[in-house]
């Protein structure tokens, strides 16, 4: 049987560098093999690929034909073996990953040393940040990202939603009373995150519509867990993902409060990744990893 896609090969190398002997010094062969296989090409088709001129190659119309189908069909080929290699190969290099602290803390890091005894010739990279970074500028292979997705560029994997809950710590409350409605958040010290993407105010519902009230207070914070650890030092009043501080809630560490007024909003948190067309073996497996065992439960 012939080797039509060798001679697809040849013929698109030549088309490529312009000449026999090029072509044939990136193919390693003869340039009157490369002559002979193109001639072959054209005698079988019974048409002219190429015209031949003192100086250079030049495709005919039915060269252009000829070279955008013999370039799609080397690509489906190529896409085969690809895809049937990585079936059988194991992920591996350096997978930098970037996840908010909260999540970070108490779903990814308790988890990660099975994914690293699992694929243990991958190098994984954590950042631990609130801060929404951009994948393109950082390099980051993966991040974990809380709240809507605005970025097309990237492809993402739900891991959950989270519902949000305000909440004090006992002492907190002894000290200074607890609140009986929104607006008596006002008079209470209110505990914030320092991101210039987030607002200053929080939504409740309020004889029946969700209205929004900004509050005060004396500590601002990069992260959730900052914002934890000082609620739970009887600082202030906050507002945090229940994911989150659910041990806290459980243990009676930390309080509810407001629960009249919640509107019930959640945080839906995704993978995301930067979208190529052949996506590599240890992002594809490091997002099913996530989903597998890092997911969060509602509510």
């Amino acid at each position: 049987m012939d080797n039509r896609a060798g001679e697809m090969e040849v013929f698109v190398q030549v088309a490529e560098k312009g000449s026999f002997a090029a072509a044939a010094k990136a193919l390693r062969l003869t340039p009157s093999a490369v002559s002979r296989t193109v001639a072959r090409i054209e005698a079988r088709l019974g048409v002219r690929l190429l015209q031949r001129t003192t100086r250079a190659l030049a495709l005919t119309a039915e060269g252009q034909a000829y070279l955008g189908r013999a370039s799609a069909i080397l690509a489906d080929i190529d896409e085969v073996e690809r895809s049937l290699g990585q079936a059988n190969a194991e992920p591996r290099g350096r997978l930098r990953v970037n996840a908010a602290v909260p999540y970070g803390v108490h779903c990814l890091i308790p988890v990660l040393p099975l994914f690293l005894a699992r694929y243990p010739k991958v190098v994984v990279d954590v950042t631990l940040s609130d801060n929404v970074v951009d994948l393109m500028e950082e390099r980051a292979d993966v991040a974990v990202r809380f709240g809507p997705l605005r970025d097309s560029r990237l492809r993402a994997r739900a891991l959950g939603r989270s519902a949000m809950t305000v909440v004090a710590a006992p002492a907190y409350l002894a000290a200074h009373g607890e609140p009986r409605h929104p607006d008596d958040l006002a008079r209470h010290n209110y505990l914030h995150f320092n991101f210039r993407r987030l607002a200053d105010h929080r939504a409740f519902s309020i004889d029946g519509v969700v209205r929004e009230r900004s509050f005060t207070g004396n500590f601002l914070a990069g992260s959730g867990e900052e914002v934890r650890l000082m609620a739970l030092a009887g600082v202030g009043v906050a507002r945090l993902a229940n994911y989150h501080i659910q041990a806290d809630l459980d243990a009676g560490r930390l309080v509810p409060i407001l629960e009249a007024f919640n509107p019930g909003d959640t945080e839906e948190a995704h993978a995301v990744f930067v979208s190529h067309e052949h996506l590599s073996l240890r992002v594809r497996a490091f997002v099913d990893f996530l989903v597998e065992h890092a997911g969060i439960e509602g509510p």
